[in-house]
């Protein structure tokens, strides 16, 4: 299992809108606000890299007001 964090810049006003739609995807199993230069930062955790590539391109950079990502692959047993 591979875990990642996701930090997440988002529009103006739109965290809570992004927070609902990240909280609907199976493997992300937690989304919070945050402050910083990022807005939201998620933990996700898949079974490989191309999964892990796959869901941020398909799932997650489809979200209205999603500007940019920035993937963190954890390497902690």
């Amino acid at each position: 299992m591979i875990r990642a964090y996701i930090l997440i810049e988002a529009s103006v006003g739109k965290g809570n809108l992004i927070l609902q739609a990240l909280r609907k995807i199976p493997e992300i199993k937690r989304a919070d606000r945050v402050t910083g230069p990022y807005d939201v930062v998620c933990v996700m955790e898949v079974d490989d890299l191309d999964k892990l590539g796959n869901l941020v391109r398909d799932r997650i950079h489809t979200v209205d007001g999603i500007i940019r990502t920035m993937s963190c692959v954890s390497f902690s047993p």
